[in-house]
């Protein structure tokens, strides 16, 4: 049975976090790293189904959204760097705790998966899986080519100055964010080298990373397109990269898009694939 709980960040922030334990003989620990806006409580059913299967998984909301957001988020400090140095870091020491003795891996959708590179404690990792996680330039999209202008150059910039954060929730339009938060996902989305663009030092830790990567991207995936998705994976440069680009006519014609993997039907065959492949990494 799974325990709602809370963790602290590694400046001591409370961040809420769910614990899975595994049932039957466990064989790893799994942190799963949300996608911008998305409550932990989205990824539950997959968390569940790798419980079943024998992995400890730890899901998490970052500060400010979800389950760790304040009362007001206006006023409310924190980025993107904040999230992968404080917040992402302390949550791979957290999943890794359930079972110190065991590999340790992790999962991060969309922008989830953006950030292992920047958190030193991915270092440790037996495995990452990134699941429709991209570089956010807007260019890579060419699938909704004026919201996507619509959103970065005029909603984004104009309410979260209007209002001190951004009102997501009732634009409709990924969830409300922090202020900080927003304009640097704005400045990384903007540029071609997203977040290599906070310079030398960032690129050197995505270089540095050295662990076997599985990334999923999806043909109908709106959101990020593959080309966002090899980008972001030409970041990790001393890692082993695996790239899994599928169409949903290879598996059975239902749409999958930007949130499908972590559904109930839709996903359950690409999670027994990615639990096979976790499952290839650990030494009998």
């Amino acid at each position: 049975m799974e325990l709602r709980d809370t963790a602290k960040a590694s400046d001591g922030h409370e961040l809420s976090v769910t614990r899975y334990p595994a049932e039957g003989e466990a064989w790893g620990t799994l942190l799963v790293a949300t996608a911008m806006g998305v409550r932990q409580d989205f990824y539950e059913p997959f968390a569940r189904h790798c419980a079943t299967r024998g992995l400890h998984v730890l899901t998490f909301d970052w500060r400010g959204m979800g389950a760790s957001a304040p009362e007001r988020l206006r006023g409310f400090e924190t980025d993107l760097v904040t999230w992968a140095e404080r917040d992402l870091g302390a949550m791979l020491r957290e999943a890794r705790a359930l079972a110190p003795c065991l590999p340790a891996f992790a999962l991060g959708h969309s922008l989830g998966g953006q950030l292992f590179g920047a958190a030193a404690e991915s270092a440790g990792l037996a495995g990452i899986v990134t699941v429709t996680a991209g570089v956010g330039w807007y260019r890579h999209n060419d699938r909704m080519p004026f919201r996507v202008r619509l959103f970065w150059f005029v909603f984004l910039p104009l309410f979260t100055a209007l209002l001190g954060y951004f009102p997501g929730k009732r634009l409709r339009m990924v969830g409300d964010l922090p202020a900080g938060v927003a304009w640097q996902w704005r400045r990384w989305s903007t540029r071609p080298e997203y977040v290599l663009s906070e310079g030398p030092a960032m690129r050197a830790r995505y270089d540095a990373l050295r662990v076997p990567m599985l990334g999923w991207s999806f043909e109908d995936d709106a959101i990020i397109t593959k080309p966002a998705v090899d980008a972001l994976h030409g970041f990790y440069r001393g890692a082993s990269v695996e790239r899994r680009h599928v169409a949903p006519r290879e598996r059975g014609g239902e749409r999958i898009g930007h949130f499908g993997f972590f559904q109930r039907g839709i996903g359950e065959g690409l999670w027994t694939e990615t639990i096979a492949w976790l499952r290839a990494g650990v030494p009998a």
